[in-house]
């Protein structure tokens, strides 16, 4: 019996009722089977041709959101749960890329027919609430247990572009690997230059799972150079054996550590990938699956900013904290390095944190309050005496407020500015 969450039988009983069959669908029995917990549920209903039947029961329960009506489905928020509700469907391949579909409702389908749309038997099962019965036509079931991903079917898995970097995430995330066949039809694939087909957008939410979702997100690489990835991930095509091997390790070592917020993690993911390429390759690879501007200046930024984990001292760091954030400098750096310079790592972290620059720069101790004070005018000269003044507190020529107010005096006393400029 597959475990669903029991608060799900209010809705499941009134759509029984009306006569309606409830079958819990794709990812959720997959997940669900994996004990992996999801509170995305996805429903296919049978025994109604009217999407309009279906919002009007559901809105007994919540709000319901009809975003998705153009292809059978409604959306509801149910007790914290995620809900999608749709009725089964044919998908018609009419054009070139991930959405050259052509979506249609067809309420005659039994339930092998409409799982037959999609791409792996291990998504192609369902859960009969009613009979507690396991749906699998597919033999999905088998495949989870012989750790296999296959396809539903091989002639029609290239109509999607994107099912092949789908194939290297699920791979990825569930420790699977690729049916003979299966292997064989994605690198003719990427052979085909597929993902030309595909908006950047789609291509990072794919990486995107593959590092954040997977144990060991090398699996997930390993297989991309397999198959042949590289024709279009280029800037990896010239990289060693020993560098990519590296950059792997990196990727592992940081999965278990990596923090809780999302955007922390991609960015040091993505800086572990691009950490042996060149500037402008780090800038070709990344253009290829993303224009977020800010990750892009955050990767571009880590992977250029070098640091001697040997030899610095405090105004090495002082510098380095106005360039880049040094607690994620660092969190890239372990990982780099594989835990192999741990003992040097903690050491500047240590020093940064008790110089108060480990999540920021040094808050300057000179301001221009302060030169108001000595009787200078705001001017173009303001920004060169602060300069000298910020650069004299990281060199610690003064550690307070009140010995910065002498080095400013005795500063201003012995440069040739003009008080008097406007």
């Amino acid at each position: 019996m597959l475990q669903y969450p029991k608060v799900l039988d209010i809705i499941f009983d009134e759509l029984h009722k009306k006569g309606i069959k409830p079958i819990i669908v794709g990812g959720f029995v997959r997940d669900a089977l994996l004990n992996i917990p999801s509170a995305d549920i996805d429903i296919e209903l049978y025994g109604i041709n009217s999407l309009q039947e279906v919002e009007k029961i559901l809105a007994k329960f919540a709000k319901v959101n009809s975003v998705g009506k153009n292809f059978g489905i409604c959306k509801l928020i149910f007790h914290t749960l995620d809900l999608d509700f749709s009725l089964p469907r044919k998908d018609n391949k009419i054009a070139q890329g991930h959405q050259g579909f052509e979506v249609s409702i067809d309420t005659s389908l039994n339930f092998r027919d409409a799982s037959s749309r999609r791409d792996f038997t291990i998504n192609a099962m369902g859960y009969d609430v009613q009979k507690k019965e396991l749906l699998d036509p597919f033999s999905g079931l088998e495949d989870l247990k012989n750790h296999l991903l296959r396809a539903v079917d091989l002639k029609k898995f290239d109509e999607d572009p994107l099912r092949v970097l789908r194939a290297i995430m699920f791979a990825s995330r569930f420790n699977l690997h690729l049916d003979a066949l299966l292997f064989q039809k994605c690198k003719m694939m990427m052979h085909d230059n597929v993902l030309l087909q595909l908006p950047r957008e789609r291509i990072f939410d794919e990486i995107k799972k593959i590092l954040l979702k997977s144990p060991k997100p090398s699996l997930g690489f390993r297989l991309l150079k397999e198959i042949d990835g590289f024709i279009f991930f280029q800037e990896f095509k010239n990289l060693s054996d020993e560098k990519y091997n590296l950059i792997l390790q990196s990727l592992d070592v940081y999965s278990k550590q990596s923090s809780k917020d999302e955007k922390t993690n991609l960015i040091i993911f993505f800086s572990l990938l691009s950490s042996k390429f060149t500037y402008s390759q780090t800038q070709s690879f990344l253009s290829k699956i993303t224009n977020d501007k800010e990750l892009i200046k955050s990767v571009l930024l880590l992977t250029q900013t070098q640091l001697s984990l040997e030899n610095y001292n405090n105004y090495t760091l002082y510098k380095l904290a106005c360039k880049v954030n040094i607690s994620l400098y660092l969190r890239y750096l372990k990982a780099l390095h594989h835990n192999k310079k741990n003992d040097l790592i903690h050491k500047i972290s240590k020093t940064a944190k008790a110089l108060h620059i480990y999540n920021q720069k040094a808050k300057p101790l000179i301001l221009g309050r302060d030169l108001q004070a000595e009787g200078l005018k705001a001017s173009k000269e303001f920004g060169i005496i602060l300069n000298a003044a910020y650069e004299a507190q990281m060199r610690e020529e003064f550690k307070d407020k009140q010995e910065a107010i002498i080095w400013l005096k005795n500063y201003l006393s012995s440069s040739k500015f003009d008080k008097t400029l406007p």
